[in-house]
């Protein structure tokens, strides 16, 4: 198996909901390197200002974003993505994703323009977000470019486990979104009792459970110091193969963020 083109830390910050830059600061303080937020979060203007607060170099930060469902047509993308960028207050981002392939969503129009973004220079690496097997296989088909990750939800209660196997089988990594099922852990027997067993939370236990899959980085938000230092010290909690078999079996299913 080849390595990633793009190989983004275990954890990461996502970013929808937060409207303080002080946030954004204080978690590249305690050690995150990777910032996910979006145009339709409304907040790139304070993920932007939280990344001018602080001194760490640009180099050691993968900043991402997404291009939302209405402005995926070729002059769209390109007016958008410049548009992120001054409000990021950067010349070029990481890693830039296709939200969702739905509305204005043209496989054949859309993905060349993203191609085109990173032939420029103005992004690094084109992500995709919340597609399908089919739908990446067709991207996949179009693009110039390797696609460098792919974001969707995935937590106990939601394991798309066929889009980790696509991830795998084509080199690329699978970015979890809301990892924590939006606060539904406390509810889910199976991680309560792997919580109990470690003498831990069952949010810790949702994430180390998810960074021991190989190919996945998840992106939980948070707000405080205490819970942006609590998530990144998930990574230093070892389930064992029964505690994974035992949250890999969780039957239940509840979607979050359906299309």
């Amino acid at each position: 198996m080849h390595a990633p083109t793009l190989t983004l830390p275990p954890v990461g910050l996502g970013t929808m909901g937060i409207d303080d830059p002080d946030v954004v600061a204080t978690a590249l303080e305690v050690g995150y390197r990777h910032l996910d937020t979006a145009q339709i979060y409304d907040n790139e203007s304070v993920v932007g200002e939280g990344l001018a607060r602080s001194d760490r170099p640009r180099e050691e930060l993968t900043v991402a974003t997404k291009v939302w469902a209405d402005s995926l047509e070729p002059d769209a993308v390109r007016e958008t993505t410049a548009e992120s960028l001054e409000r990021l207050g950067l010349e070029t981002v990481d890693l830039l994703y296709v939200h969702r392939p739905i509305e204005t969503y043209e496989p054949e129009r859309t993905l060349p323009a993203f191609d085109e973004l990173r032939k420029k220079g103005t992004i690094d690496h084109v992500g995709l977000s919340n597609f399908s097997v089919a739908e990446l296989k067709a991207a996949r088909e179009i693009l110039e470019s390797p696609i460098a990750a792919h974001q969707v939800e995935y937590h106990p209660l939601f394991q798309p486990t066929e889009l980790l196997e696509h991830a795998r089988e084509h080199d690329y990594q699978l970015v979890a979104y809301s990892p924590l099922a939006a606060g539904r852990l406390e509810e889910v027997d199976a991680v309560v009792a792997v919580a109990q067993k470690h003498d831990t939370s069952p949010e810790a236990v949702s994430l180390a459970w998810l960074c021991a899959k190989d190919n996945l980085v998840t992106i939980p938000k948070a707000s405080s110091r205490a819970h942006l230092e609590a998530n990144l010290a998930a990574l230093e909690l070892d389930l064992d193969a029964e505690d994974r078999e035992r949250i890999d079996g969780i039957e239940r299913e509840v979607e979050i963020f359906p299309e």
